[in-house]
């Protein structure tokens, strides 16, 4: 809709005014997370598993491999630096807003640990519009934790 398209513009100007008033010092204190499901086994792709074979040989018979239905959730987090620190979700389990706000709590924790230069510093933390990500308590939780939380377009 229009109101999208222009919460969308709002959103990156935002964003482009904090990138330019200081971009080193953007990037410095710049932290993000996505969350991916890794599965435990993936198969070869046709050009990884292909062998050379003599001329008129024929080429050794392979089963048919499918991903794994075993799979786990992981939910990384990284700055400009690295990976800060990647969390793997046990089976069974759903991230919600109490097991995401456990996440954040242990991002400032890491990030302490690992980026002592932002430590004293405000964080522009970025997520995505999951449900657990934008919950009252969650928003909340970025504030208690003094981190500065970037829009993400609708």
């Amino acid at each position: 809709t229009f109101d999208r398209k222009l919460q969308r513009v709002d959103d990156s100007e935002r964003c482009f005014q904090l990138l330019t008033r200081n971009t080193p010092q953007f990037f410095r204190r710049y932290v993000t997370i996505d969350e991916t499901w890794l599965h435990h086994y993936t198969p070869e792709s046709n050009r990884q598993s292909a062998e050379w074979t003599a001329t008129g040989e024929p080429s050794p018979k392979r089963g048919k491999t499918q991903k794994s239905a075993d799979k786990v959730m992981a939910s990384v987090f990284w700055d400009a630096h690295g990976i800060i620190f990647i969390d793997y979700l046990e089976k069974g389990k759903t991230i919600n807003s109490d097991y995401y706000m456990a996440l954040l709590e242990r991002l400032k924790v890491e990030i302490a640990a690992k980026r002592p230069h932002m430590k004293k510093k405000k964080v522009s933390f970025h997520h995505d519009i999951a449900p657990c990500h934008k919950s009252l308590r969650t928003m909340a939780k970025i504030h208690e934790l003094g981190f500065e939380l970037l829009p993400h377009p609708p």
